[in-house]
Parts: structure tokens; sequence; C-alpha cells
């Protein structure tokens, strides 16, 4: 059996309620199926209190081997590098000091969601907390462990990254390590079998990118890169290939893609639902796209424009149907 500590930090929540969300399987008959044994969580485990901290003892003192932490949501280090913004209830020790504690422990250490790998919007404006991810300030490496930290397994912090995460994501990456295998990892230490993709991969509002067919308001179906902030082809994620529940995701729910996996997400310098433009060209522009064939495509491909797509572009439905052809 593998055995597996979650421990929420300084976060909502969000990524434990999204894993709960996943089907076929739902995330208990995933764990037995995978051979994973949760010694405790804190919204799954039926363990409080002397319990709950005898636990953790055992396994902060290497009584109780540990193969694999979780860690969800971002470490607060203050004030003034004490953590004691946040305590362990009944411990008299901050989380921090527990993370630091039990992640010395495990031969594998999961940062669930963009909070814990990168500190994520509990780090956003002022970051009074002084809140940081495990390895990773932001986009600079070196967080509440420094750089070169590795667990026990010689190994650095899986970020799985997402606000929140997809239940998918947490699953494959647990079932790996349960099976003796270590994903591979991006530069921002993601695991690759999702973070290889970009969000606009399978997006259903491709048609309406490719001519530049753009969306003005969030009820319309058109694409919404030019005005409404998109930035799905820039963030990685298989979101629309690997859709939410089977059928969900941002962009297919009506709204930008905010590139959530992403260090800094929470602080983009504008609106979410705007888009920051020079000369009327996006800021950002297509990952691996030079801004002067992007200048020029996207110039081709607006005059190419079908009417049926410029309209329906610009409604809440499908208006204007495809052209029958009679088969030759």
């Amino acid at each position: 059996m593998t055995s597996l500590l979650w421990l929420q930090a300084a976060g909502c929540g969000g990524c434990t309620m999204s894993l709960l969300c996943a089907e076929d399987p739902g995330v208990l008959e995933l764990l037995e199926d995978a051979g994973i044994r949760v010694l405790w969580h804190p919204a799954l485990s039926v363990e409080t209190g002397t319990e709950a901290r005898a636990i953790l003892d055992d396994v902060a003192q290497g009584r109780v081997e540990l193969d694999i932490l979780c860690v969800e949501g971002a470490v607060a280090r203050g004030p003034a590098g004490t953590g004691r913004f946040q305590m362990l209830s009944g411990t008299g020790e901050s989380l921090m000091h527990w993370v630091e504690r039990i992640a010395a422990r495990a031969r594998h250490v999961v940062a669930v969601g963009s909070c814990a790998a990168y500190g994520g919007v509990t780090a956003a404006g002022g970051n009074p907390s002084d809140a940081v991810g495990l390895q990773y300030d932001g986009a600079h490496a070196g967080g509440l462990f420094a750089r070169g930290w590795r667990s026990r397994s010689g190994l650095p912090v899986v970020n799985i990254a997402g606000c929140p995460t997809h239940p998918g994501w947490v699953a494959e990456t647990l079932v790996l390590l349960a099976s003796g295998e270590f994903p591979a990892l991006d530069g921002y230490g993601r695991p690759r079998f999702y973070a290889d993709h970009l969000v606009h991969h399978g997006c259903p509002r491709n048609e309406f990118y490719e001519y530049k067919a753009s969306a003005r308001e969030l009820s319309e179906i058109g694409c919404m890169m030019e005005n409404l902030g998109c930035i799905g082809t820039q963030a990685v994620g298989d979101c629309n290939i690997r859709p939410w529940n089977g059928v969900g995701s941002c962009t297919r729910g009506g709204y930008p893609c905010i590139n959530c996996t992403a260090p800094c997400f929470e602080d983009p310098a504008h609106a979410f639902v705007e888009t920051p433009k020079i000369a009327g060209f996006p800021v950002g522009l297509p990952t691996d796209m030079p801004k002067a064939w992007f200048m020029a495509l996207a110039s081709l491909s607006k005059a190419a424009t079908p009417d049926r797509i410029g309209r329906n572009a610009r409604a809440d439905r499908i208006v204007v149907p495809p052209t029958l052809r009679q088969p030759k």
C-alpha cells in the first residue's frame, strides 16, 4: 500500500472540492484501486482532535512511513517568518512548521493547486501573510523550500497547478507515484501529461479564432481572445481535451481562460475579462507566434471571414447554420 497524507494550508479548499467531483472512477474508488491508503485528510477522514494529532506526530517522528505528502493551499510564512498567521489548531505550532517537518519524511511531495505550487490567489495583492508555494514564490524558484530542495526520493515537488486543479490531473499524478513512476515535469514543475497541451487545443470556439471572429460580450459565442481577455492560446492545460466531468471547461461555459495553471495568474494587471492592446492588437500573443505573423494572419483572416461565422460570433447561439452541400 502507498501511504498518503493531505494537509490544507492557506487556501479555499477548492482543489479538494474539485477532486471530490471526480467521476469514473470517483476519488475514493480511485484511491482504493491504486492501492493508496489515506492516513489523514482534513475533509475525508473521520479522525479529529487528539486522533488526528497522533497521526501527524507519528508521521513527523518517522514512526509511520509516508509515501506521498499532498499540500493544498499556499503556506503563510508571516508574521516575520514565524508562520503564526496560520496555526494548526490544538498543536501550538504553525502549519508552516508541520509542512516542513512532514515534507522531510515524505518520499514524494505534491503541491495540489496553484496556491500550493506558486502562492496563487492567497499571495495576491500586497500578500500581507507572506504566502508562498512549496518550491516557488510566484514564478521564482525557491518558496517555502529552497530551489534545490528534494524529497526523500531525491525528486522535486510536483506542482499540479490549476485554480482549482483538474481532478484528473491529481488522480493521474497519484496513480503514477503509487505505481513507482515519477511524472515528467515542465519548467515550472507541472506534470507534462497536461502541461504539454494548451487550453486552446480542443476549444469549441476554435473556428471563430481561426477567422478572428470575436465576441464583444460574455454572452456571445465568438472567440474571446481579442476583446474579453481569453489567453487559452498561451495557457497550459488539457481542459478542452479532457473536459471537467466529461463536459465542461471555462471556455465551454462562456468564460475566458485566465491561465490559472501559471505562476502569478492572480495579478494580471488588468481585468480578467479585458484584453490589453497596443495599436489594436492584443499584448499577449499565442504561444510561439511571432508578432508580425500574427498581425498578417489576423488581417487576412478577418478579410476572409464567412458571413455565417461573423454573424454567429456576435450572437448568443448559432443563428446561421452551415450551408448544406449536395454530395458529389
